[in-house]
């Protein structure tokens, strides 16, 4: 009969053969992020739709296009979060967290979801790592979250990936900025598509980000926001880029970049590859001075950045990273007969226990099928239990790589598989040339 139904468009299934990159590269961020002092924090995937009204900016494509909003039973408009900061922003109110020490050093792994045209690296349930940081407006918060992020691609092994920053200044020097801008491209009205035409009056900065060509062309000849930042601001930016330089963190400014978010003051920055296509921007970022009063707080200045981590899946793959292999089976319980099934459930049973990912058969197949199995999901040893060997009290245990067979004792096979599963494992190191100088007789004869 014909599937029920198939995948929502711009979604995707992650299958067992490649959900340990995913977990692995969650992992790492996250290992990463503590380094720095980041904790985690989960939030909501839906919030009232004011919050991203207000927080993202109604002058933004995500408002205006891209969110999924609809009514709850209670005719209240709720949203499905279309980026992580706003969520995080609003918890750090609501739970109180500015009454703690700052900085509060916050992270998260996060789905968001857009309404967008899906291509390669866009999708419209996407996932994001993302840092926040509240409460300080130092230039070394800024280097050190652009560093946390190239250390997690350093720790990746991901190359050729461009920072790119740039500063867009505060509401103060915006505002010859805006002015500057309108007048530019109030002279091209006629060439503007009908989104940058509303946009005109109310953002003028928004048309600088328009995907269409033809606002595209008109925006490279636009003026640039460096040239309008007032002392602070220009001074603010030149601290950020020495901290970097101070980190050996190379980059370039492009004074074009201006995010797509309307919360953004101040530095901005994004890190680019031309491996992936036409989305190139891996991770980006920076301050966001004014959120968090925007929002209904007290003005707390802070900072920080989204990685989009199937961009960074694709980016990996593209310059053949290593993942590290998956969990493979330590122990495959091959049974025949009723009480051969249930000894090997309780062998399985107990090594588990003890951190072993050991399985024994649970379909009824024969031997010789079992086997096939377990060599299909790369079990390391197999074990065979029939009615001789649970007479006898002992079986004979095989290294699937090499072939060895070591006879052993089922009464007490759990202890015996320990030592020979670690023995096989350090000699495995050894043939690498690791020096293990280990003693198992110590560990294992120990009381």
């Amino acid at each position: 009969m014909p599937i029920l139904t198939k995948a929502i468009k711009g979604t995707q299934d992650v299958l067992p053969q490649e959900s340990h990159k995913w977990r692995f590269l969650e992992q790492s961020a996250l290992e990463v992020a503590e380094n720095f002092g980041f904790r985690e924090v989960r939030t909501p995937v839906f919030e009232h739709t004011e919050l991203f009204q207000r927080g993202v900016g109604d002058t933004t494509d995500v408002v205006q296009k891209e969110m999924y909003t609809f009514l709850d039973k209670g005719e209240r408009s709720v949203t499905l979060r279309p980026e992580g900061t706003a969520g995080v922003v609003r918890m750090f109110l609501e739970h109180g967290l500015f009454n703690e020490p700052m900085p509060q050093k916050l992270c998260y792994l996060t789905s968001c979801y857009r309404y967008e045209k899906p291509q390669a690296g866009r999708l419209r349930e996407f996932h994001q790592f993302g840092v926040e940081c509240f409460g300080t407006a130092s230039p070394a918060a800024d280097a050190e979250v652009i560093a946390l992020a190239k250390q997690l691609f350093d720790f990746l092994g991901v190359h050729d990936l461009q920072l790119e920053l740039n500063s867009i200044g505060c509401k103060d020097c915006r505002k010859e900025y805006h002015k500057a801008l309108h007048d530019y491209f109030s002279a091209h009205k006629d060439a503007l598509c009908p989104t940058c035409l509303d946009r005109l009056d109310r953002n003028p900065m928004r048309i600088l980000d328009c995907k269409v060509p033809s606002c595209g062309e008109i925006a490279k000849n636009a003026p640039k926001v460096t040239d309008f930042l007032c002392d602070d601001c220009r001074a603010h930016f030149e601290a950020v880029q020495s901290f970097l330089r101070q980190m050996n963190i190379p980059f370039s400014v492009n004074p074009s970049i201006v995010r797509g978010l309307d919360y953004y003051s101040r530095t901005v920055f994004e890190f680019v590859s031309t491996a992936i296509g036409a989305q190139g921007t891996v991770c980006g970022g920076g301050r966001y001075d004014g959120l968090v009063e925007e929002i209904g707080g007290p003005h707390t200045p802070a900072l920080g950045f989204g990685l989009g981590l199937e961009r960074l899946m694709l980016l990996m793959e593209s310059q053949s990273l290593p993942f590290p292999e998956a969990d493979k089976c330590s122990l495959y319980i091959a049974s025949m007969g009723e009480n051969a099934t249930q000894r090997a459930a309780q062998i399985a049973a107990a090594l588990r226990q003890e951190g072993v990912h050991a399985e024994f058969d649970v379909v009824g197949r024969s031997v010789k099928a079992q086997m096939k199995f377990a060599n299909k999901i790369g079990a390391a040893f197999t074990l065979v239990l029939g009615d001789s060997e649970l007479e006898s009290g002992k079986a004979v245990l095989k290294n699937m790589d090499t072939g060895e067979q070591t006879d052993v004792t089922l009464d007490s096979f759990e202890g015996d598989f320990m030592r020979i599963s670690i023995s096989a494992q350090l000699k495995e190191m050894e043939d690498l040339g690791f020096d293990t100088n280990i003693d198992l007789d110590a560990i294992f004869n120990h009381n």
